[in-house]
């Protein structure tokens, strides 16, 4: 009999960024600016390592692949964010949030990986660099990406599948900007063991694995430098990883925030400003630290500028 009085939920209210009225403006036009940077500056990555002669090797492969990553992850929340902004009711629908969930989860495990092959790489080339070439070579390329893309798309079907399998009923506003998962369980009117189990397991086996092969990749490449005898070789070396160190840092940093924060002061707001990081802001930051602190990067840029046509026939 209980049963029968339940409503079951066909769409979601997000609550959003701020229930403030007055702030519903500048804050589009804030998220506007910097989803409008996210695009350029990915589509700029994605278009010089593609076009450009002199960036065709392993790094800038797995960088063009990072770019998708970013714009993709940020372009399956911001619109809907953006949107969100304007109108009085913002609703996303059953089979809406099951799909921003299940892309959202799909490209953020995607970078979890991808800065990990990136550092993997990073340390073939600092500390072996004679054997770069034949190391890390087209096909192991194709495979770590092709793997990376499996694992993020195993998790983001387990993961959503399992939240969805749920009941919502009744309560159907997310205290979230987009359709994540915490936010989702905290309205299921039935058991949450499982998919909260599943969450659990995919998040923390993710981070740990990726986490030790940036942080074995890194710990080589430091003992690598020290032992560097001239300073001007060890800025060198350096200078290879200091933009993905920068890049891995922050992603990571933020991850481990939200993560490792003590659960008494564990909040959904406060997974709210952690997402807006690592949704919004960092995809739009790694454009600009690749591209800042890589001279390459730069001098693509100069040549694609001063002479499109000529780049574009390259391909």
């Amino acid at each position: 009999m209980a049963s029968r009085n339940l409503t079951w939920v066909t769409e979601f209210i997000l609550m959003g960024v701020s229930d403030r009225p007055e702030l519903q403006m500048p804050l589009f036009f804030v998220f506007l600016v910097i989803y409008g940077l996210t695009v350029a500056g990915n589509l700029s990555i994605i278009t010089l390592t593609r076009v450009d002669s002199q960036l065709q090797s392993p790094m800038y492969y797995f960088l063009r692949h990072l770019a998708v990553i970013n714009l993709s992850n940020s372009t399956v929340i911001a619109p809907k964010m953006l949107v969100n902004f304007w109108v009085t009711k913002k609703s996303i629908s059953y089979y809406g949030c099951a799909a921003q969930l299940g892309g959202f989860l799909v490209f953020i495990v995607a970078e979890i990986f991808m800065l990990a092959a990136m550092a993997y790489d990073r340390y073939v080339a600092i500390c072996h660099p004679l054997l770069y070439t034949a190391v890390v070579s087209p096909r192991l390329c194709r495979l770590l990406v092709s793997l990376t893309y499996l694992q993020s798309l195993v998790t983001a079907l387990t993961v959503s599948s399992c939240v969805f399998s749920v009941s919502f009923c009744s309560s159907n506003v997310i205290n979230h900007f987009y359709c994540d998962d915490v936010p989702l369980l905290a309205l299921s009117c039935s058991d949450t063991y499982v998919p909260e189990t599943a969450v659990f397991t995919f998040s923390g086996t993710n981070l740990f694995f990726s986490m030790i092969i940036v942080l074995a990749s890194y710990c080589r490449i430091v003992l690598a430098i020290v032992r560097i005898r001239s300073s001007e070789g060890r800025q060198k070396a350096f200078s290879t990883c200091a933009s993905h160190l920068m890049a891995v840092v922050v992603f990571y940093g933020t991850l481990l925030f939200m993560y490792l924060q003590p659960r008494t002061s564990h909040s959904l707001d406060t997974d709210k400003v952690a997402s807006v990081f690592y949704t919004l802001v960092i995809p739009m930051l790694n454009p600009l630290i690749y591209s800042l602190r890589n001279k390459d990067v730069k001098s693509a840029l100069k040549r694609f500028l001063n002479n499109p046509r000529q780049s574009l026939k390259l391909t």
